[in-house]
């Protein structure tokens, strides 16, 4: 039987391999970064190393393992200090640390929503939220992208208690949520908006329902750290009935191994280290405005450092990046199934340190590829 199974296996990775679709782990490239998460340059920062090492050489003793589940032997005063701190810049409750954004999602999603309820996704959210949807047992319904319409429909269709997910900032397409008319329409018809803010934290500040001051009509807001934070985990930000609820009733949560403290003063330090560079946000939106100078549009007061590039053709999407990897330009193909086959895209990030001949660089590549 075990010959056969892996047999089988094999053929479906054979099958994703003729279709270009395989998937396999490689080491960071040299080249251009336009690829990355690190939106703020902290992975890469030499004063935010610094500032981490020297956190550290403080607390020698948090490079120890929690040696347990928090609800055991794992907890510890710099996680709880920890959580404390982000409520309090934040403005919530409460919060409650997970080891990733994906913990944290299927967490909040597989626990809240009960089987009488409805969860009504952006089609485009996470899949982490997909996921974590599919361990509940609520009837699950997707909106059109950002479609606040389609959305007001759904709402007076739904039935038991109702649940809303969105990004704040779209990982793939780089488009943001109507928040704020979001959370009108959710207090209409009295469902939970939750709220992931995975894209947004750091690169714009602490985050865009923090900016637009919705965190007491957001029901629960995700926060991660492996992206414009520099760091890895994520939390859970909203009320205190809501984080002991996850406590008391999250398997994710319940029996997963405690992080050690180092992950605490880690976060504690991006924290400050975002508060003492306020520049880079500044820095990151300059050369942003600098790749969209030659396009006759109002520029907003921020955009989006996520630039899709679309090629639904297999082969073009393979010979663009293959292109741009020729000019030292890292970029990564986003394919089906990942996103519809349609929307196959370059997806291209812009970061703060970023040179402007780098930038300049890219788009002469891009204006290439779209001529071909």
């Amino acid at each position: 039987m075990l010959p056969d199974l892996l047999s089988n296996l094999q053929q479906e990775l054979d099958d994703r391999e003729e279709r270009g679709l395989l998937r396999t782990l490689s080491l960071k490239k040299d080249g251009i970064d336009f690829c990355s998460n690190d939106y703020l340059g902290f992975a890469r920062s030499q004063d935010f190393r610094r500032k981490l090492l020297a956190n550290l050489q403080h607390s020698p003793q948090s490079l120890q393992g929690s040696t347990g589940s928090r609800l055991i032997t794992g907890n510890s005063e710099a996680l709880m200090e920890l959580e404390a701190y982000l409520a309090q810049v934040h403005q919530v409750e409460s919060a409650l640390i997970f080891p990733s954004g994906f913990n944290a999602n299927l967490s909040l999603f597989s626990v809240l929503p009960k089987k009488e309820d409805t969860l009504l996704l952006d089609e485009k959210v996470h899949r982490s939220v997909f996921e974590g949807s599919r361990l509940s047992n609520a009837k699950r319904w997707k909106f059109r992208h950002n479609d606040l319409n389609h959305l007001e429909e759904l709402l007076k269709k739904s039935t038991g208690r109702v649940w809303v997910a969105v990004e704040s900032l779209y990982s793939m397409n780089g488009d943001f949520a109507a928040l704020v008319e979001m959370v009108g329409l959710c207090s209409r018809y009295s469902a939970a908006l939750i709220v992931d803010e995975a894209h947004a934290i750091g690169t714009f500040g602490l985050g865009l329902v923090n900016y637009y001051g919705l965190q007491e009509q957001v029901f629960a807001t995700v926060v991660t750290y492996g992206k414009a934070m520099g760091q890895s985990g994520a939390a859970v930000l909203g009320s205190k009935t809501l984080i002991q609820y996850l406590i008391n009733y999250s398997p994710s949560f319940i029996y997963s191994t405690g992080l050690p403290d180092f992950h605490a003063l880690f976060i504690r330090s991006a924290y400050e280290f975002l508060e003492e560079n306020e520049f880079l946000r500044k820095e990151l939106q300059r050369k942003i405005r600098k790749f969209h100078q030659d396009e006759n549009k109002e520029l907003r007061q921020w955009l989006s450092p996520i630039i899709p590039i679309y090629i639904p053709e297999d082969d073009k999407l393979s010979q663009a990046h293959n292109f741009l990897r020729e000019q030292g330009i890292i970029s990564y193909p986003v394919k089906s199934p990942t996103v519809a086959k349609e929307e196959q895209m370059l997806r291209v990030i812009l970061h703060s340190f970023n040179t402007e001949r780098e930038i300049d660089l890219l788009k002469a590549c891009i204006i290439k590829i779209q001529d071909e």
